[in-house]
């Protein structure tokens, strides 16, 4: 038994949940995310909550119970409080700024990096080495994040380059004389 799928889906007030065959709509204060479940998942409301259950007892079945469950969850979190990832710039010259709606950085290439926000995101660059990714699609936050820090990962010998905030780089010994 999935005891992540078991759980129900509260619903908080000023938020609408619409179930139109497989697809399930989340309205909310910030925005509105669709997504169709999977066949083998029964999706049902009642009151203020959402319950999946498996239509059929397969494996297939179980693990996207409890997938189903968390995706349907992390929308209605998503309309409601949004989602942000912070990234640390670290480096000498390494900086970040807003160049209109979209970011450019200095990453210690011969040119500045820049990138658009795609739709549902927005940048900001509250200090010049910090950037801060929000959106109400946990999904696409983490995807955009990852594609900026894999512009220039953070290596191992000085720790330079874009990182999570609070990730830990495992440092090396550099060569001795």
């Amino acid at each position: 038994m999935s005891r992540i799928g078991k759980k129900a889906v509260v619903v908080p007030a000023g938020v609408t949940v619409t179930l139109d065959g497989q697809t399930v709509s989340v309205t909310g204060p910030k925005g509105q995310l669709a997504w169709t479940v999977a066949e083998e998942i029964e999706v049902k409301q009642e009151g203020g909550e959402l319950t999946l259950s498996k239509r059929v007892d397969t494996t297939r079945a179980q693990a996207m119970w409890g997938l189903s469950r968390t995706l349907v969850a992390n929308m209605v979190q998503g309309v409601t409080q949004g989602y942000e990832q912070t990234l640390e710039l670290v480096g000498v010259g390494y900086r970040a700024a807003m160049k209109g709606s979209a970011l450019s950085m200095q990453l210690g290439f011969s040119h500045d990096v820049n990138i658009p926000p795609p739709e549902g995101i927005s940048f900001a660059v509250p200090k010049q080495t910090e950037v801060k990714i929000s959106g109400i699609d946990k999904q696409v936050v983490g995807e955009i994040a990852a594609r900026i820090r894999r512009i220039r990962p953070p290596e191992p010998y000085k720790g330079k380059g874009v990182r999570y905030q609070g990730e830990t780089v495992r440092r090396k010994e550099g060569k001795k004389k």
